[in-house]
């Protein structure tokens, strides 16, 4: 498990709570969160809840578009991704799946079910069950605090990625290996931050294969 800074141990008061309530796309979304047995990926940290609401706002359409969500945990970003039409791939390691598919088929109205699916992926390692490059989006919240994953979870991105593809992630810069990561991605990929939420200290950064087009 990775260890929690001070300052957001201080703020985990508020994710201990068993369950955190939200409203996207016109709909109540309420997570289940499990911090004392199953530790950060079963809570609800900012990066989920702003890089939601970013999505939200309109500037990306994703009325069918075809989304892929890595590092799922509780699947808040998941679960609002289907709301706002996408199909998406919601994906974590195998522990965290059964804790992540109990609060997707609780958000999603039956009509919504066919359009998002909850399948294990383990970054570097079961790439073959996913075909290359066929994803318009893929998203992340919080993701690249680990350093011993990011080697993996560039090979990932890699596989995901087509021209075309839109690579989104949200992240709270905690560490210096947090801008290792993005100085590594920017080795591979064409980077620009999107949006800050000073309220939170989050930040969006958006990513493409290097000859692509600026466009969503």
């Amino acid at each position: 498990m990775a260890l929690v800074p001070y300052e957001e141990g201080r703020a985990l008061q508020g994710l201990r709570r068993p369950t955190a309530t939200y409203r996207f796309a016109g709909r109540t979304v309420r997570i289940r969160q499990d911090w004392e047995r199953r530790g950060v990926a079963a809570v609800v940290w900012d990066a989920a809840v702003v890089l939601s609401a970013y999505l939200e706002m309109g500037g990306i359409d994703l009325r069918d578009r075809s989304v892929i969500e890595l590092g799922a945990g509780t699947g808040l970003l998941g679960i609002v991704a289907t709301l706002l039409g996408a199909r998406v791939t919601i994906t974590d390691r195998e522990p965290a799946l059964e804790f992540l598919e109990s609060n997707v088929w609780a958000n999603l109205p039956s009509e919504l079910h066919a359009r998002a699916v909850v399948k294990e992926l383990t970054w570097g390692k079961d790439l073959g069950s996913f075909p290359p490059g066929a994803f318009d989006f893929i998203l992340g919240a919080d993701i690249i605090y680990l350093e011993e994953t990011f080697a993996e979870l560039l090979r990932t991105l890699e596989h995901l990625c087509s021209e075309q593809t839109v690579i989104l992630l949200s992240c709270r810069i905690r560490y210096e290996r947090d801008n290792n990561f993005l100085k590594m991605l920017k080795g591979r990929f064409s980077v620009s931050e999107v949006h800050y939420d000073y309220s939170k200290d989050v930040h969006i950064y958006k990513a493409q294969r290097h000859s692509h087009n600026d466009d969503f």
